[in-house]
């Protein structure tokens, strides 16, 4: 019998929910059985949403199937997690017995404490073992975590606090960055000095690199003390509490277009089954592999790669301090493939793009052995194809899969899925690499593309293969999605649900292609209108980052009296290149006019030093927008975004920008401008 495609496995997944994830959702451990997959027609939780449920009735705790199940089942003396951190000069390896054991006497810690199912502990921790011990500990509890990402300024975690009110603070004395020691205890007590909510306890992990005075009148408590406290009086918390389907396993908040950020809310049973899918489906990983990946506990990938799993599917995870250069060299992720013997590689375009631009002809990869590695994974930003291109050579023609996800999704949207089986038990082959997309919609993702609502009189309108427009997802969306908004049910429904009527918008722009695949070209908010056209930066993007001498390259619009906006690059060079600027500006505007056409109106690309990126590696965009439309940080008009990587890129940009006489050119008045003809166009 021939196997059946990625495709026809999602139809049959969308044809019949309840059959599919039943196969992942049995595989787990249930302390009260679910007695129906999928429910309608009643409220996923108290806080409603969705009116739909995953595994209704069914009650689970996520910490005994990531740890005491494989333990039970004699798998105790495998390793868990390593944690390798070259800023730290420390590497241990701790197995799942040992993990359990530190599991539960932290939970009896955060019992102690008063804290039980229902309360939520937040977690500011950097990338040590504890800040996994914490998440699980939380999870044998039923208590939710909401871990904030390490090195936050105080008022980004001072917001975060006061939405989630947490009955505990676990946090740690600092951070370390190549050079500097990140002073975490003393921004987290800015942070609460800033609010209303003041939780009485903060447990504090002190690190010998950065330690800090703990001051027992703000509730300070030493981690060690507590630790061994709770061993010396047999308090290990040994039992674990089942909670239902839908309970909160953690918050983790993203961006929000007002300021505040959003608390997206992850359900326990959901998330345990389709973790535990994407895990074999996405990677085809087994129970013993090892899974590196080079995140943060802090962000999506990390909840759902480094800490949760891994760990349900009996893996071992690498938790990695470090950087992909520097620390010491560009071979650092190469280093770690070899030493552990990684079989599934996962990162972020940026991180590759770094390590290439630093050693473009792979003197540092070649060092190593890397024979373990069976795939790399790619996320939290488009992949240009010369960089997959680059390192699937450099990893021996093994499968450099770009995969496309949010905070909100849980997991990944679109991928080309390297361990999927079908409807039968036959391996499914996995589809080919296709440039500038992101993969086929994996099993539960309904993926359309419509086009705006205001162009067909409010109406729904569903478009054709190659189309360009909104990206959304046909509900229900599958398990590990999002359901609400922490305390914000009303905000959910006007983010996600309202523009779109039976459909979750997940604010991206692009196409479907006539195969399937998904090219995912910006965020909606990041179309230009070129002489009526709507054309997407991303699209510029894509064909720019081919240029031989370009690392990295950002388009943003500029207004244009005649056309509304044009399009501009700003380009970041590899190390070495001689060639003249001119010469690039003239092969650019090429390149772009051969592959999008004269309609693009592209004429102008500026080298620059330096992009400003987040810490996971995601271009600020709307920050360079906000530069050109005349915000400064010397007038203090500029909001600098908490997650940005070096502050001072927006100095050197800002000088770069007033230089070309740049300022004041921001797009947005162009693409307000009524005097430009609304012309349709299919690009």
């Amino acid at each position: 019998m021939v196997p059946q495609t990625q495709a026809q496995v999602l139809q049959a997944a969308l044809r019949d929910p309840d059959q599919y994830w039943d196969q992942f959702g049995s595989q787990l451990h249930w302390d009260t059985p679910y007695s129906k997959v999928l429910a309608f027609g009643e409220p996923s939780s108290a806080s409603v949403g969705t009116d739909y449920t995953w595994f209704k009735d069914g009650k689970i705790n996520t910490c005994y199937n990531a740890i005491d199940r494989h333990v039970l089942s004699g798998h105790g003396k495998q390793v868990a997690v390593y944690y390798d951190s070259p800023l730290n000069n420390e590497r241990r390896a701790i197995t799942y017995q040992e993990l359990l054991e530190q599991v539960q006497t932290c939970a009896g810690v955060i019992a102690s404490h008063g804290v039980k199912k229902g309360d939520i502990v937040l977690i500011y921790m950097p990338m040590v073992p504890e800040a996994l011990v914490s998440m699980l500990a939380c999870a044998r509890l039923g208590v939710t975590h909401s871990v904030v990402f390490g090195g936050f300024a105080p008022l980004e975690v001072q917001k975060r606090i006061s939405d989630s009110k947490p009955k505990l603070i676990i946090g740690g004395s600092c951070g370390i960055e190549v050079g500097k020691i990140i002073p975490y205890k003393e921004m987290l007590d800015k942070a609460i000095d800033m609010g209303d909510h003041k939780p009485t306890q903060k447990i504090i992990f002190q690190r010998d690199a950065g330690r800090t005075t703990l001051d027992a009148s703000r509730g300070d408590l030493d981690w060690h003390s507590e630790m061994e406290r709770i061993r010396r009086a047999g308090k290990q918390f040994k039992d674990w509490v089942p909670v239902e389907s839908h309970h909160p396993l953690y918050i983790l908040y993203t961006s929000g277009t007002t300021g505040l950020p959003k608390g997206v809310v992850r359900d326990n049973g959901g998330h345990a089954a389709h973790t535990l899918a994407t895990m074999k489906n996405l990677f085809g990983a087994n129970p013993g592999e090892v899974i590196f990946c080079a995140s943060d506990v802090g962000w999506v990938v990390g909840h759902s790669f480094i800490c949760y799993g891994p760990l349900l599917l009996g893996c071992s995870t690498i938790l990695y301090e470090g950087k992909p250069i520097g620390t010491p060299d560009a071979g650092a992720f190469f280093r770690i493939i070899q030493d552990y013997k990684v079989s599934t590689w996962y990162t972020a375009p940026t991180a590759l793009r770094a390590i290439r631009r630093v050693d473009p002809h792979g003197e540092f990869s070649n060092k190593y052995d890397l024979s373990s590695l069976r795939g790399l994974y790619l996320a939290g930003e488009r992949s240009d194809h010369g960089t997959i291109m680059h390192f699937q050579k450099v990893i021996g023609g093994k499968p450099v899969v770009d995969n496309y996800w949010s905070t909100e999704s849980g997991s990944p949207i679109t991928a080309a899925c390297q361990g999927l089986y079908d409807t039968n038990g036959a391996k499914v082959t996995p589809i080919e690499a296709r440039q500038g997309a992101a993969g086929m919609p994996t099993p539960g993702y309904d993926v359309r593309v419509l086009a705006d609502p205001d162009e067909n009189g409010g109406a729904i309108k569903e478009l054709g293969p190659s189309q360009f427009g909104n990206i959304v997802v046909k509900l229900p969306l599958p398990p590990s999605s999002l359901h609400t908004l922490w305390n914000n049910p009303a905000g959910f429904h006007k983010s996600y649900l309202s523009r779109f009527p039976g459909y979750y918008d997940t604010g991206d722009a692009g196409i479907v292609d006539e195969d399937g695949y998904v090219h995912v070209m910006s965020r909606t908010d990041d179309i230009m209108q070129v002489a009526g056209h709507r054309l997407s930066t991303g699209s510029v993007e894509l064909i720019l980052a081919e240029h031989p001498a370009i690392s990295e390259c950002c388009v943003v619009p500029l207004s244009d009296k005649l056309k509304g906006q044009v399009p501009m690059g700003l380009v970041v060079l590899k190390f070495g290149v001689t060639q003249k600027e001119e010469d690039i500006l003239k092969e650019t505007i090429q390149m772009v006019r051969q592959n999008l056409g004269a309609i693009a109106n592209y004429n102008q690309t500026h080298i620059v030093r330096r992009l400003p990126k987040t810490r996971s590696g995601k271009i600020l965009r709307r920050t360079i927008r906000d530069i050109i439309a005349g915000k400064s940080l010397e007038n203090k008009t500029l909001v600098v975004p908490p997650t940005i990587e070096d502050v001072t890129v927006l100095n050197e940009l800002e000088e770069v920008i007033t230089k070309l006489g740049l300022v004041g050119n921001d797009g947005e008045a162009g693409k307000l401008d009524d005097t430009v003809k609304p012309l349709k166009s299919k690009l």
